[in-house]
């Protein structure tokens, strides 16, 4: 039954992707990606050589100066790994800066008789989103230690953890639209078990490059989805 309310939800967001207002939330979203993925691989670049320098002496061999070059080209390659870790944060601030958008063009073309939904405070979404931030930074960190002892089990922790973050995260915030937050966290408590299925469903795609630069968008659109979905329920 859990499956299926959210294959439903996921449909629903789905078919609405050629529209307008999600393509603008698209290429915000890849504005964002692009900016954090070159900064962190120009602040990697910046270290590793500030560690190294432009040559270094080995014995035997004196002064080796093609190490910064090396360096640059290292960046290169595990930038697009490095990806694959920083979607699950850019993922996570998307849901602050564009879900109201994206819930407010589903709502539009799916619950037309509903009111506005009462808008959430820039600085309440700040607080939220910096909070999450950190507890999503601290519990990658912590699984760090699970993923050395339990490497083949790493993807599925990953996915996992992740996944409970999110969509958590998701949920809350497409529910307090509309119940608040108190309202949308009793529902969350209620309808835990779904919630998770959906933010681990919604994780792996994450880790695949391309394909997850829409995922945010079609998470924020299923969420809301789902919300509605578990909010008739009950």
């Amino acid at each position: 039954m859990a499956l299926q309310v959210i294959l439903s939800s996921f449909s629903s967001a789905l078919g609405q992707v050629g529209d307008t207002r999600f393509r603008r939330v698209l290429f915000k979203g890849l504005g964002l990606t692009i900016a954090l993925l070159v900064g962190a691989t120009f602040l990697l670049q910046w270290f590793l050589g500030y560690l190294v320098g432009d040559t270094v002496t080995l014995p035997f061999f004196g002064e080796v100066g093609w190490i910064d070059d090396a360096l640059g080209w290292s960046v290169l390659l595990v930038a697009p790994i490095a990806s694959v870790f920083l979607m699950v944060p850019v993922a996570s601030a998307f849901t602050s800066m564009f879900l109201d958008e994206v819930a407010d063009a589903v709502e539009d073309r799916h619950y037309g008789h509903l009111p506005p939904a009462k808008a959430i405070a820039m600085s309440e979404a700040v607080k939220d989103t910096l909070s999450f931030l950190g507890v999503l930074i601290a519990a990658n960190l912590v699984a760090l230690v699970l993923y050395l002892f339990l490497s083949p089990l790493a993807p599925f922790i990953f996915w996992g953890l992740n996944g409970f973050l999110l969509g958590r995260e998701y949920f809350q915030l497409a529910a307090m639209r509309r119940l608040g937050r108190e309202g949308a966290k009793q529902l969350r408590r209620r309808h835990m078990a779904t919630i998770w299925i959906a933010g681990t469903l919604m994780a792996i795609p994450l880790t695949v490059p391309l394909l997850n630069l829409i995922i945010p968008i079609l998470g924020a659109a299923t969420f809301t989805h789902l919300f509605h979905r578990l909010e008739q329920r009950g």
